[in-house]
């Protein structure tokens, strides 16, 4: 095998997290071929959440830049109870976040994040992106990995001395592998996310003005659901997105849904709110799937990243965050170890478990919080009131102002 083509990674996936490794691969002098299954690169979803942690990586791979002037920088994030409206806490944002944890804190339209990532990938001769490429297949050998790709409808074989999967939840190679290798499955949540983007002109707009700060995240907290809601698109247009329990539905990114589901979940919230929802609608279902933390790399050269390595629930708005950090640290860490490369996916393994954990623990706490009721709710009042604001941000000190460790060989 030719040194470049040992030295070629090869990406299945040109989402978020496929996009961010094109980039940090490329940075550290690896040739990459980037396989995306759309013939056209489309964004699935609507607003995002990116915090300090996933700017400050983003900046790294000039992407920051070219997001910056589509996205929006929240001066904080409210949370504010859904039948009183009251609000309940404040955590900083804006200029004293960014100087507390280093980077930018934005919220942004995820079709404008994907646009930043390939305009940047663009730019890069040693990133091809092939579309219209659906791998159905991998084979490890003593030196090379090699995905079976089909495209346009031609199978062919595609080596390198690295496979990384960013190809999400439904992950095809994960799904390969889980046969063969003992990698997890996907599997349904119990949670659907209902999602609207309302244009801040419409009556959905000006009703979600009356109720909800338009420089802010803000999250209305109930016990049969939550909202969030906060600017996209330079401000023209407000993102929602409620979570319910709900049924299993088809798979994929969108699906039908009962839309009493998210009625009778509001029943009880304020008459104001009540009235956003009915105005934002037709609301689109997304069902939730998780993947549990089992397997995310194999010695012969294979490494799982973002959703299709850890998909967790959105309720510490760290998806997308958590596959860019994946991203950078495993083309960092597969650089550094390159006379080892085994030791290099051992290490970024084990270094990023723990952080994605925590980070899970935090998701299952935010949601036992924000659903409480009854003496619980009232439990959770009292804790956020006696929290100045300040110490709310410090809280999270460990989670947006994350830097990537530097491994040191001995």
């Amino acid at each position: 095998m030719s040194e470049t083509r040992s030295r070629q990674v090869v990406i299945a996936g040109a989402g978020i997290a496929g996009l961010t490794a094109a980039l940090a691969f490329a940075e550290r002098g690896f040739p990459v071929r980037l396989l995306e299954q759309a013939r056209q690169l489309e964004a699935a979803g609507a607003g995002l959440q990116l915090s300090s942690n996933a700017t400050r990586v983003l900046r790294r791979f000039g992407v920051l830049d070219r997001l910056l002037p589509e996205a929006i920088r929240p001066e904080a994030v409210v949370l504010k109870d859904a039948r009183s409206l009251r609000e309940l806490a404040r955590v900083p944002l804006g200029e004293a976040g960014e100087k507390r944890w280093g980077a930018p804190y934005l919220v942004a339209h995820r079709a404008d994040l994907q646009a930043a990532l390939i305009a940047a990938a663009a730019l890069r001769p040693d990133i091809e992106l092939v579309t219209g490429a659906r791998v159905t297949g991998t084979a490890v050998g003593p030196h090379s990995v090699t995905a079976a790709v089909e495209i346009d409808g031609k199978a062919t074989n595609v080596a390198g001395g690295l496979l990384v999967a960013a190809d999400g939840v439904w992950s095809s190679v994960r799904a390969g592998l889980a046969r063969t290798a003992g990698f997890a499955a996907s599997r349904f949540s119990g949670e659907l996310a209902w999602r609207a983007t309302v244009p801040a002109e419409s009556a959905a707009g000006q009703a979600f003005m009356q109720i909800g700060a338009t420089n802010c995240v803000t999250t209305f907290l109930h016990a049969g659901f939550h909202m969030v809601a906060y600017p996209v698109s330079k401000g023209s247009a407000f993102n929602l997105a409620a979570f319910t329990k709900g049924e299993r539905i088809a798979e994929g990114w969108s699906g039908h849904a009962d839309p009493a589901i998210l009625s009778t979940a509001m029943r009880g919230t304020a008459a104001t709110l009540a009235k956003l929802a009915a105005l934002a609608g037709p609301w689109t279902a997304f069902p939730i799937h998780t993947v549990a933390q089992r397997r995310w790399t194999m010695p012969e050269g294979i490494a799982l990243i973002g959703d299709a390595a850890h998909a967790m629930t959105p309720f510490a708005a760290q998806g997308a965050a958590m596959g860019i950090e994946d991203a950078s640290m495993l083309a960092d860490l597969v650089a550094d170890f390159s006379g080892d490369p085994a030791q290099g996916l051992a290490i970024w393994e084990n270094l990023r478990r723990p952080r994605v954990e925590k980070v899970l623990k935090r998701g299952a706490l935010n949601r036992l919080a924000w659903h409480a009721r009854g003496p619980m709710a009232i439990a959770r009042n009292l804790v956020l009131a006696a929290r100045p604001p300040e110490k709310l941000a410090a809280d999270l000190d460990w989670l947006y102002g994350w830097a990537e460790q530097k491994v040191v060989q001995r």
